[in-house]
């Protein structure tokens, strides 16, 4: 009992750790574009109370709603009332669950195990960056983990609560994001691999119905479907969005080999965590947990009870690991945060791997040296999770920063904003943001307070040119015509609204125009004798 108690104050100051790692500077990095969109699509539930999935876009409904909460919490009623910090704070609170909910299964994996893997998820780089995300993996990782723990708890204990539990969290798996069917099928495959493994190695077979209830698996498959549907029927006011969150993977799966831009080889994933460097920056390296994972790999297929786990929970996710790995390999449509499910699997048997390393250690000195060496390479992952969101935030040379916003960001918003200032309209100043594809975002997210922006894919033929119009050098030709539009008397000499090259992304150049007048008035608001 001591033991136990002594473990759980460690997990517990990891996740104090993980917090503390996960809120410093939250708003510092620029908004991705993928943060932005679903951060305006969160304003229309915030101001209007109204939710629509779209099947088309914005993957699931969880993370709206459940960003009501410090919403609601900060007293935010309208989306200019809304920070960073707020939107961001939901994938912290479930990055940093993800190390809590590790006492749930410490008596499963071990509490060595248990502790190792929690200090293995407080300081991976690609844990720490993606829980300061506004996007919906970090929350599908959490209640993925959710799910396996409850089914395991209900593995021991037969209880309706851990079904209908383990109900409840595949259900918002399901609400969270359409790739949860792939953590599904990853799951009923390693289940029926562990019990096949079992049965060979005990040489007779396993009778399921002593492990599993029907009707607790019914229950908890219903419970899976209610809350499931009430996320994507808006709670029962959109009975159609429960049809679109079907019709939504003949979608995804027509479009995962299209987009050329996210289309990547099957080691994409493996390269980027074992080595990268890029941009004459620092050498990038997740390569320990990936080592130690395979080392924990090992431990579970031999079944030798080296570290006092359970060996058929340690197979399960085993056997899920490397199917999810092998099937996001697979698919062409690749981005950085989808490979957090396996990466959080790795993880779990890299915990394993270093207890098994450490244990099978031939003597007290080359345990000692080996556990030092392990704590080394772990400051290496903190001083890496470090530098990569708090220096390489929104640098390319960050393996994990990937199609980000740059910087310059803040340099056209503050110079769209100091433009207002001297604007008879202030934020009713008209801007026309022109962008082919809509390449603007996440722009609609920094000009929120702009009650007048006109967000165009190309210029409209019966148009006239605004005061600020903003658009990539391609359409520089047709601005030239554009600024020619008005009538005699009524046209206006458009200056250059940016002193510098500005980028919305690396090799994404935006320029920016001015009306003279407006030029000048802004040139006199910044001398000496002005009031800036």
């Amino acid at each position: 009992m001591k033991h136990s108690r002594k473990c759980c104050i460690v997990i517990l100051a990891a996740t104090l750790a993980a917090a503390g790692l996960r809120l410093h500077q939250l708003q510092q990095r620029p908004m991705h574009t993928d943060e932005a969109v679903h951060a305006v699509k969160f304003g229309t539930l915030l101001e209007e109370g109204q939710y629509r999935y779209n099947p088309n876009e914005f993957h699931g409904p969880t993370l709206n709603y459940l960003t009501l909460i410090p919403a609601l919490l900060s007293s935010a009623e309208k989306l200019t009332e809304v920070s960073e910090f707020t939107l961001r704070i939901v994938p912290v609170f479930f990055g940093v669950l993800l190390v809590l909910l590790l006492l749930l299964l410490a008596d499963g994996l071990g509490w060595a195990a248990a502790i190792c893997a929690a200090v293995l998820t407080t300081v991976s780089p690609a844990m720490v960056f993606y829980s300061r995300y506004y996007v919906q993996e970090m929350l599908l990782v959490c209640f993925t983990f959710g799910a396996i723990i409850c089914g395991y708890r209900y593995s021991q204990s037969k209880s309706i609560r851990w079904a209908l539990s383990t109900g409840i969290f595949m259900g918002l798996c399901y609400a969270t994001k359409e790739t949860s069917i792939i953590a599904f099928g990853s799951m009923l495959l390693a289940l029926l691999l562990t019990l096949l493994m079992c049965r060979s190695q005990a040489g007779s077979a396993l009778n399921i119905k002593k492990r599993v209830r029907p009707w607790h698996i019914i229950a908890a498959a219903a419970t899976a479907v209610i809350v499931s549907a009430l996320f994507y029927s808006s709670f029962l006011t959109n009975a159609a969005g429960i049809l679109d969150s079907l019709r939504a993977y003949g979608i995804y799966f027509n479009r995962a080999g299209e987009n050329a831009l996210h289309i990547h080889p099957w080691y994409y994933y493996l390269k980027m965590l074992i080595y990268s460097r890029y941009a004459g920056g620092p050498a990038w390296s997740e390569g320990l947990i990936v080592i130690l994972a395979a080392a924990g790999f090992v431990v579970a297929m031999t079944g030798r009870n080296i570290i006092g786990a359970d060996c058929r929970l340690l197979r399960f996710i085993a056997f899920y690991t490397l199917i999810m790995t092998v099937v996001y390999s697979a698919i062409p449509y690749k981005t950085p945060w989808c490979m957090l499910g396996f990466l959080h699997g790795m993880i779990i048997l890299a915990a394993v791997g270093v207890v098994a390393v450490i244990k099978l250690a031939p003597s007290a000195l080359v345990r000692t040296i080996i556990s030092l060496l392990l704590v080394v390479s772990g400051g290496h992952l903190a001083w890496q999770a470090c530098l990569g969101n708090y220096k390489y935030c929104a640098d390319p040379a960050n393996p994990y920063v990937y199609a980000h916003t740059g910087t310059d960001i803040y340099t056209i918003v503050q110079r769209v904003e100091d433009i207002a200032a001297v604007h008879p309209d202030g934020r009713k100043m008209p801007v026309q943001v022109i962008c082919p594809e809509h390449d603007y975002w996440p722009l609609p997210w920094y000009l929120r307070s702009f009650s007048r922006v006109y967000w165009w894919n190309q210029i409209g033929e019966n148009e006239l040119p605004a005061p600020v119009i903003i658009a990539p050098p391609s359409l520089k030709p047709a601005l030239l015509e554009f600024f020619d539009r008005p009538p005699p008397g009524k046209k206006n000499l458009y200056m250059r609204l940016f002193d510098t090259y500005v980028e919305l992304r690396p090799q994404v150049e935006l320029l920016g125009f001015v009306t003279k007048d407006l030029r000048d008035s802004y040139r006199q608001y910044q001398t000496p004798g002005g009031e800036k």
